[in-house]
C-alpha cells in the first residue's frame, strides 16, 4: 500500500504522462494534434529536464509516429506514442502493422470525434473505428484509472505480444484536474520490470522480418493473434490482482452499479457512467429495479464476465458514443450477439453524446423509461437527445 504523500492534483493527459515517465519508457515517437497534445509536451518536458532517459521523435505525421514505435519496440525498445480522432485514422494502415509484426507498443487515445464536420469534442468514433485490428482498448472514467490502466497496459501487452490502446474522454478527462496518486518509482520497477524480448531486431544476430507470408501459414499466423487476445484476458485479470496487491486499488473488466436484482439496466464506456448512475439512483427511489454497468475492457471483449454479471431476464440498454451507420452502435451490437437467447435478455442499442454533446442524467433515464415502456426499438437504432 502506499501512502497520501504521493498524491498530486493533474489531469487525464498528464496521467498518461507519468505513468509514461515511470514505465521507464525507451522512445516516445508523436505529432501533435488536439486534444492529445499536452500528453507528449508533459513527456517532451520530462526529456528535456532529465527526469526521463527516452528518445523522443517529433514526426511528420501520425502514421510515421506509429511506424517508429513499431520500428521501436521491434529492437525491444519500451515504445509509447498519443493520438486523437483524424490522427488515430492516419495511424490505422500501422495499428494493422504493429499487430501482425507482435509489438507491444502502447497508445494513449484521447477520444474526439471524426470529421467531418470539424469538432474538437469527445465522442468515441475515432477508437471503435479500430476495434477490428487487434488492438487491445481500455476505456477510462477517471484520471487515477488513466494513469493504472498505462502501467497495466505495458504489462500486459509485453506479456501477450500486442499493441494497446489507453482510451480517455476529450476535455472530460484529458484537460479536467482531479486528484491522482502516484506510486514510489521502486514499486513501480517492481511491477513492471525491464522488457524481455527473445526475438529482436539486431544487426548482431540478423533475422527477417516482416516478409511475404504465403496462404499455407498466413491464416495460421492471424489464429495465434486471436489465441493470444483470448490469452489476454486471463492475463489481465492476472495484472489486475498484482496492481491492487502493490497498490490497494482495484481495475474492473466491468464496474457494476446496484446490478444484483437489476430488471432493468443501462451499461456505458467512460465518463458516461457518472450520469448512469445517477439516473439508477433516481429511479431506485421510485422502486424501478434499475443497475448499471461501465465497460472498462473492451479489447478483449469480456464475454465471460458480461454473461455472469447480466440479470437473466432483464432488459439491457447500451449507450453507444459512435454509431455504426446502418445497423447500431458497436458496443450495443457485440453485447447483444453476446446474450444469446438462452438469457432471455432483450438488448437495445441507443446512440447519445455524440460530438462532445454531454449525456446527462435526464438523458439516461430517458433511455431506461424506454425499455420500460416498451418504445425502444429493439432491432434498429435508438437516438437519445436527437431533433429529428
Amino acid at each position: 500500500m502506499i501512502s497520501e504523500e504521493h498524491r498530486i492534483a493533474i489531469t487525464g493527459n498528464q496521467a498518461i504522462a507519468h505513468a509514461v515517465r515511470m514505465a521507464r519508457i525507451h522512445v516516445v515517437a508523436a505529432y501533435p494534434i488536439t486534444p492529445q497534445t499536452s500528453v507528449v509536451e508533459e513527456i517532451a518536458e520530462f526529456c528535456a529536464a532529465g527526469k526521463m532517459d527516452a528518445k523522443f521523435i517529433q514526426t511528420e505525421s501520425e502514421h510515421s509516429s506509429m511506424s517508429a514505435c513499431i520500428g521501436a519496440s521491434m529492437t525491444g525498445a519500451r515504445a509509447f506514442t498519443a493520438t486523437s480522432s483524424q490522427g488515430l485514422a492516419l495511424m490505422h494502415e500501422m495499428l494493422h502493422w504493429a499487430v501482425g509484426a507482435r509489438t507491444p507498443v502502447i497508445l494513449g487515445e484521447v477520444n474526439r470525434a471524426l470529421a467531418a464536420p470539424w469538432t474538437i469534442l469527445t465522442d468515441q468514433s475515432d477508437s471503435m473505428a479500430q476495434r477490428d485490428t487487434g488492438w487491445m482498448q481500455f476505456y477510462c472514467a477517471n484520471n487515477q484509472e488513466v494513469f493504472d490502466s498505462t502501467l497495466l497496459a505495458f504489462k500486459v501487452a509485453e506479456q501477450v505480444l500486442l499493441p494497446a490502446m489507453v482510451v480517455l474522454d476529450a476535455f472530460v478527462l484529458s484537460h479536467s484536474t482531479e486528484a491522482v496518486i502516484l506510486p514510489p518509482q521502486d514499486l513501480v520497477d517492481e511491477y513492471l520490470p525491464p522488457r524481455e524480448t527473445p526475438v529482436k531486431l539486431d544487426p548482431d544476430e540478423p533475422h527477417a522480418f516482416g516478409g511475404m507470408m504465403f496462404p499455407d501459414v498466413f491464416m495460421e499466423q492471424r489464429y495465434k493473434i486471436e489465441q493470444s487476445m483470448d490469452i489476454a484476458k486471463e492475463v489481465i485479470l492476472s495484472e489486475i490482482e498484482e496492481w491492487e496487491k502493490a497498490t490497494g486499488r482495484q481495475l474492473k473488466p466491468l464496474y457494476p452499479y446496484r446490478i444484483d436484482d437489476a430488471e432493468v439496466v443501462v451499461m456505458c464506456l467512460g465518463t458516461a457512467f457518472g450520469s448512469v448512475r445517477y439516473a439508477v439512483d433516481k429511479l431506485r427511489k421510485e422502486g424501478i429495479k434499475a443497475g448499471g454497468i461501465r465497460m472498462w475492457q473492451y479489447r478483449p471483449f469480456p464475454i465471460k464476465q458480461l454473461k455472469e454479471l447480466i440479470p437473466e431476464g432483464s432488459q439491457v440498454g447500451v449507450i453507444d458514443r459512435a454509431v455504426s451507420f446502418g445497423i447500431s452502435g458497436p458496443v450495443g451490437s457485440e453485447v447483444k450477439s453476446v446474450l444469446s437467447p438462452e438469457s432471455r435478455n432483450s438488448v437495445y442499442g441507443f446512440i447519445a453524446g455524440l460530438g462532445g454533446r454531454e449525456i446527462q442524467p435526464e438523458s439516461v433515464e430517458s433511455v431506461f423509461r424506454a425499455m420500460l415502456e416498451g418504445s425502444a426499438d429493439p432491432v434498429g437504432i435508438n437516438w437519445v437527445d436527437v431533433r429529428k
